[in-house]
């Protein structure tokens, strides 16, 4: 946003309430908000993503290229958290969350006790109790070793991740029509690997974290879950923060 990157290849919607000043774009990563990837993609890629993205570059100086699958988010808990299988199971458990408002919503949407810590201090925050778990996707877990300092991993399924690789809107608006296509091109080539990887690594790391680490796959109450999620976003604030009936209308998006 200041002009000292030109790109990043990390960031979501909920980086940019903060960054950018748009509360309402956190609407995109609320809990159970995505039927599947391809709901996602339909939502994401079709004209109510494309509005958020224009209203970002109009609000920021940040221009989202694309949406990349990062897989989707999943509980880990230590032994100490014990099993869970309902959101009343998570009662005063201390989830690590991102932190922003938008992720700290999805952790009390779950029943947790959302608890914020940057993503460098998760790791020792498991080992040493700070905190009793953390959601990210399982190829994230898995690679960034949460699942060697946790024992059970709960297939929630509350959100579906994707990262929006942005670039400088000064520096789009300055690219000759012929460089934009080509980095849009590049872009959507970028994307089909990325999430073939990412749901390839889904369906095997878990196997082998199990193997390496003992990791136990927990199945749980997962209509529990998203009734609470349900029952949380219904609050009248999220439709003074988001717009009225926007949760409802994302969801109903075919």
């Amino acid at each position: 946003m200041k002009g000292s990157l030109e790109m990043a290849c990390d960031a979501s919607p909920s980086w940019f309430t903060d960054l950018a000043s748009f509360p309402e774009i956190g609407a995109l990563e609320a809990a159970y908000l995505y039927r599947d990837i391809d709901h996602m993609y339909r939502v994401t890629l079709g004209p109510v993503g494309q509005s958020y993205w224009e209203a970002l570059a109009k609000k920021s100086n940040l221009r989202v290229l694309d949406v990349w699958y990062l897989g989707t988010r999943q509980l880990t808990l230590t032994r100490k958290a014990g099993i869970v299988k309902t959101p009343a199971d998570l009662k005063g458990i201390k989830l690590r969350m991102p932190n922003t408002e938008t992720w700290l919503d999805v952790g009390r949407a779950l029943g947790a006790n959302p608890t914020p810590l940057g993503f460098g201090e998760v790791y020792m925050g498991l080992k040493t109790g700070t905190i009793d778990g953390q959601d990210n996707p399982i190829p994230t877990s898995y690679n960034e070793k949460f699942l060697e300092v946790t024992k059970y991993v709960v297939l929630t399924d509350h959100v579906i991740g994707y990262v929006t690789p942005v670039i400088s809107e000064k520096l789009w608006q300055e690219m000759p029509d012929t460089y934009k296509a080509f980095i849009t091109q590049a872009m959507r080539v970028a994307r089909f690997w990325m999430n073939e990887k990412v749901l390839e690594d889904e369906t095997t790391l878990l196997g082998k974290a199990a193997s390496e680490w003992g990791t136990e796959v927990v199945i749980p109450n997962k209509k529990a879950f998203m009734d609470s999620a349900a029952k949380f976003y219904s609050d009248p604030k999220f439709d003074a923060k988001y717009g009225k009936g926007t949760l409802a209308k994302i969801r109903a998006i075919e």
